[in-house]
């Protein structure tokens, strides 16, 4: 008898945790059904992926969609937008928007705004602050919660628990994995003096190496003294990857591809646009990080979309906002160093599908397996392509990689089995669901 599903993907290179081979994919009922040879089957819809690497679909565990309070900068349905159309199928998005995501209520009201609006699937991060720390272990398991976000320091919005005592209350009430902010607020005070105006070059020399090393030591030491596990955000220095290799069983990290792929010498072309926090530095921090993904010390990709406006950036420094949009940019960015030959595609896959999975308990996702969630992000490797402000789907509308040309580019994004995107165009409107965790399924 033939089997039919509402859906196959023929053709294409399916990039999983068994490698990577010819394979057709069948879908059915937004699930994964079948994958090996489908021909003798049909399908309500067949995409014809022949010279096309379908992986499972990317997920971005670190936005800032800006939404409720800033939506000037960002909404969840644009940084949505800008998330498929660069072929992410799911984020994880930052609870530091106005009001601040810190209770049951604002989690609800971000769900609701984003439940069958945004273009993707999503989770929200809660923010850990000194009010909530008693009651975090509850606000973590909510539907939709990613897990708990701390600011150790100071960065976009008002969110700071910057001292040990109110890191480890935190921690003391979590039983999923925390997620930091690891730069030591204190020094950061201390040397507010090196900030050059007009210069953000002197960015990283205020928010120097040693500040985000000494915060990310305690914070290892706090998580032992807890028994907690913890995340560390958007590693920058070479010194916390040599660090966090000997604390494996408590840190896991991410890295961004800004970090990645920009350097201290691009102050020069670029200015504020590349302001970040942590900040992009010099290249042997940039080697540093690298070296973390080629020893598997990194575990997960992370845009860290932080969008502000261009009239916004383009005040004189410091009074510049930090963050950068890239949300958009990943996939392409990361596919043009796979190209590189910087990593294999498969450690890609494992930086941004089963990494995600396997850290933060995401039930039925970051896998290319019956069962799991029909969501994919194909990939044409061998097509060159430039990027440009005017394929920005984000609101802010640029990049900092406005006319880099690169190698690697996402064709298509299918979430829950329906084409969302497809040669940059939206072809679904917003039918986004919020995440399952296995640490906290429903009843």
């Amino acid at each position: 008898m033939t089997a039919t599903f509402d859906l196959i993907l023929k053709g294409g290179t399916v990039v999983n945790h068994d490698g990577e081979g010819l394979r057709d994919v069948g879908v059915r009922a937004g699930r994964i059904a079948a994958i090996g040879d489908l021909s003798a089957s049909s399908a309500g819809e067949t995409i014809d992926c022949t010279g096309l690497h379908v992986l499972p679909g990317v997920i971005d565990s670190q936005v800032h969609f800006r939404e409720p309070g800033l939506e000037h900068k960002e909404d969840l349905e644009t940084g949505s937008r800008a998330a498929v159309l660069g072929g992410v199928t799911t984020v994880f998005e930052m609870p530091n928007t106005n009001p601040l995501t810190t209770s049951e209520q604002a989690l609800a009201d971000k769900i609701a705004r984003a439940t069958n609006r945004m273009h993707g699937d999503f989770a929200f991060w809660v923010g850990g602050t000194r009010e909530n720390a008693p009651h975090v272990g509850e606000l973590e398991r909510l539907p939709g919660a990613a897990g708990i976000k701390v600011f150790m320091g100071s960065s976009t919005g008002n969110l700071l628990v910057e001292d040990d005592e109110g890191v480890l209350e935190i921690l003391r009430n979590t039983r999923r994995r925390a997620a930091f902010h690891s730069e030591d607020e204190f020094r950061l005070r201390e040397r507010l003096g090196e900030r050059v105006e007009g210069d953000p070059a002197s960015h990283p020399v205020w928010r120097d190496e040693i500040t985000a090393l000494r915060c990310t030591e305690r914070l290892v030491r706090i998580a032992r003294q807890a028994r907690a596990r913890i995340h560390v955000l958007h590693i920058s220095t070479a010194e916390e990857i040599g660090f966090l290799e000997n604390h494996k069983d408590v840190a896991s990290c991410e890295a961004t591809p800004h970090h990645l792929t920009l350097s201290a010498d691009d102050y020069a072309s670029l200015g504020t646009l590349i302001q970040m926090n942590p900040p992009v530095r010099d290249k042997r921090h940039r080697d540093g990080v690298w070296r973390g993904i080629s020893d598997g010390i990194v575990d997960v990709l992370g845009s860290d979309h932080a969008p502000h406006t261009l009239e916004e950036k383009a005040k004189t420094y410091p009074a510049s906002p930090s963050g950068m949009t890239g949300v958009q940019t990943l996939v392409p960015i990361m596919l043009d160093h796979v190209n590189a030959g910087r990593l294999t595609l498969q450690r890609f896959v494992d930086l941004s599908s089963h990494g995600p999975n396997r850290l933060f308990g995401i039930a039925r996702k970051g896998r290319i397996a019956a069962g799991y969630d029909a969501d994919f992000t194909v990939v044409d490797m061998k097509r060159r392509e430039t990027i440009t402000n005017a394929q920005a789907g984000s609101k802010a509308g640029w990049t900092p990689y406005d006319g880099r040309q690169v190698t690697g580019w996402p064709v298509g994004t299918i979430v829950r089995g329906a084409r969302v995107m497809w040669e940059g165009e939206i072809t679904t409107p917003g039918q986004g669901q919020p995440v399952l965790f296995s640490e906290a399924l429903p009843a």
